[in-house]
């Protein structure tokens, strides 16, 4: 409790009340009121971020949880043998450092010398400026982040599946009831819990993501990648308007508790209405 007390009530504690103040970390602070959220309601860049990062989110959370449920639906099917093996594998980019992960990938992305480009020349296929086409980019920066995030997503929806009792599959069977029937009627309903606890952190974790496009783009080509919060981190540390900064930061964990706030609600209902 003191360690959270002192490294996240107090600093959120005085984000809020800094964010009704103009401060440079030089000048004493200057109270505004309400001028900050006032200006952040007339800025475009707020706007355009937001969007940047609801597109990440878009990217990542549907495409990241569709494929590791089917690599955790693989992994613990019966025929499938080196479980153990796979699980390792998929997990081991998730505890690779976030920085190395997006230094590699910029070389393997690189237009002119990276690997992916040579495979597409190497099968006469046109080369793509993966982190430099505005199209492109945020595609890349959010499969990325899919690939790093994947062993996360996997184990946790294999401890979804392992813990569905085998007697209700067993019943399933006996009823006639064949794959696409059992997952949908069965596996799917009994695994809303992980997919609710897995879309709740993906959500918060997209509304999060600033290394990888810190390292990799910053914030291009053309404001492509220029995600909230990396908007937030050149508002406070580059330009030093920190009273500013806090009042974006105040707004985003609005957007966040509340877009959490609407999935336990939506969640809560499916819940009842499978029980």
């Amino acid at each position: 409790m003191l360690l959270v007390g002192i490294f996240v009530a107090i600093p959120a504690v005085w984000g809020i009340g800094l964010s009704f103040f103009q401060f440079d970390a030089i000048a004493p602070p200057k109270f505004l009121g309400t001028s900050n959220y006032q200006r952040l309601l007339q800025d475009p860049m707020v706007a355009l971020t937001l969007k940047n990062t609801a597109i990440y989110v878009a990217l990542t959370l549907p495409l990241g949880l569709g494929l590791a449920l089917a690599i955790a639906l693989a992994i613990h099917a019966k025929w499938f043998l080196g479980s153990g093996t796979a699980r390792a594998l998929y997990f081991l980019p998730n505890v690779t450092s976030l920085a190395a992960v997006a230094f590699v990938w910029q070389w393997l992305l690189n237009p002119d010398y990276g690997l992916a480009n040579a495979a597409l020349k190497a099968a006469h296929l046109p080369i793509l400026g993966w982190l430099s086409d505005p199209k492109l980019a945020m595609p890349s920066i959010a499969g990325i982040s899919i690939w790093q995030g994947l062993g996360f997503t996997v184990l946790i929806y294999l401890s979804g599946l392992r813990s569905i009792s085998e007697e209700v599959y067993e019943a399933a069977r006996i009823d006639g009831a064949s794959a696409w029937p059992t997952f949908r009627h069965i596996t799917w309903p009994l695994l809303t819990p992980t997919t609710m606890f897995l879309t709740i952190m993906g959500v918060i974790g997209g509304f999060q993501v600033f290394q990888s496009v810190f390292i990799m783009t910053g914030g291009g080509p053309l404001d492509a990648t220029r995600v909230f919060l990396f908007y937030l981190w050149q508002t406070a540390f580059q330009g030093l308007e920190l009273g500013y900064a806090s009042a974006l930061a105040v707004i985003l964990f609005i957007i966040v508790m509340a877009l959490t706030l609407a999935q336990w609600v939506f969640y809560g209902r499916r819940l009842q209405q499978w029980s």
